[in-house]
């Protein structure tokens, strides 16, 4: 069902810990957790309570020191939903594998792309495989000033197979586009 309607879809909280910084380390290694809650479906626009966590284990080197930086990104993402008039609740999780490259262009600004693969489950124990995709794309890092950042990137899915089928994408879980937009500020 095609829906058209705006609204305010939700909040998220990201937290980050930098356990090994890569300019006086070998590599950069930060743990991530964000926690997100949404009254609106992300897939079919529909009214829901959604609520769900990522954890992500980001590991960044650089390539060419002061110019490239190469990320590899492996989260985890349960998440729970109750649509609005229905009985049950709907568990799912997901697996996601980035990697990224990126070179610098100016002095506070990155430029590059990103590849990144997603296996999705039906429930939050990884019991059931629902579909997977492989998503590609640009992405940007701006350095605002010490404290705060800007990142961008928009990607199409290049690959993608709901379980069971043979279909080339994965629409049925997946997005076909995604694009991120997001503020960041360093404590």
């Amino acid at each position: 069902m095609d829906r058209s309607l705006a609204g305010w879809q939700g909040a998220a909280l990201d937290l980050r810990y930098r356990l090994l910084d890569r300019a006086t380390s070998p590599f950069g290694l930060t743990l991530a957790l964000e926690s997100h809650g949404n009254r609106f479906d992300e897939l079919t626009g529909s009214s829901a309570r959604s609520y769900g966590t990522e954890l992500t284990l980001a590991i960044e080197r650089d390539v060419i020191p002061g110019l490239a930086v190469a990320t590899l990104n492996v989260g985890y993402q349960p998440e729970w939903t109750h649509f609005a008039g229905v009985a049950t609740q709907e568990r799912e999780s997901t697996l996601a594998v980035a990697f990224g490259l990126m070179a610098q262009v100016r002095p506070d600004l990155l430029l590059g792309g990103e590849a990144r693969y997603f296996r999705k489950y039906g429930g939050i124990g990884l019991e059931e495989l629902s579909g997977e995709a492989f998503l590609v794309g640009p992405t940007a890092y701006f350095k605002l000033s010490e404290r705060a950042r800007l990142t961008a990137n928009w990607s199409f899915q290049a690959w993608g197979r709901p379980a069971g089928t043979g279909a080339a994408l994965d629409l049925v879980n997946f997005e076909r586009q995604q694009a991120r937009l997001v503020f960041g500020l360093n404590f």
